[in-house]
């Protein structure tokens, strides 16, 4: 299978945030046939949750850019054990969460499977994605829009507040070569 370029939106508002985000950054360094290209600085945002499931805490959030071989179905299965390794509770999936992660794009393709629509549904209304985003590739193009994420953040709506934080994204654990085993 050929390399794509994708790009994995994080967040968490739950235990320590930063400490659960270095962790992500670090595991993300470690997928079978992929290497971490990029990766956001971290981003704190205010929950958007009218409901009030997420509960009141700000989340940290960010953006890392890979390659890698994987599909993009067998990428979601281990980015969703990986919630689970890092305490993500599958019964309160919608409440406050450790990690969560979402595939925001996988190359230029556009995938609507069972659980799994890449581009990312709501990436363009989404300050918190999209900051991020422009850091890491401002002229990424967007395969539906057939617009830069950079004219989508510029047109963006979303009044709500995302600051960056001034840390080191992953540095409590560092950066290890990935693991670029023969392909399956």
């Amino acid at each position: 299978m050929s390399q794509e370029i994708v790009f994995i939106a994080f967040g968490s508002n739950a235990g320590d945030r930063q400490e659960l985000c270095d962790r992500a950054v670090a595991l993300m360094n470690l997928l079978p046939r992929s290497r971490v290209t990029g990766v956001s600085s971290y981003y704190e945002s205010e929950p958007i949750d009218p409901q009030g499931i997420l509960g009141p805490t700000w989340f940290y959030n960010g953006v890392v850019k890979l390659e890698t071989s994987l599909s993009a179905q067998r990428l979601l299965v281990i980015l969703q054990e990986t919630e689970r390794a890092l305490g993500r509770e599958e019964e309160n999936r919608r409440g406050p969460r450790t990690m969560d992660f979402d595939i925001i794009f996988f190359g230029q393709q556009v995938i609507e499977q069972s659980g799994l629509t890449v581009p990312h549904p709501r990436l363009h209304q989404r300050r918190f994605v999209l900051e991020p985003l422009v850091e890491l590739d401002p002229s990424w193009n967007h395969p539906v829009f057939h617009r830069s994420v950079k004219e989508l953040l510029e047109s963006l709506a979303d009044t709500s507040r995302v600051n960056k934080l001034n840390l080191l994204p992953g540095a409590k654990y560092g950066s290890r070569q990935a693991c670029m085993g023969p392909s399956a």
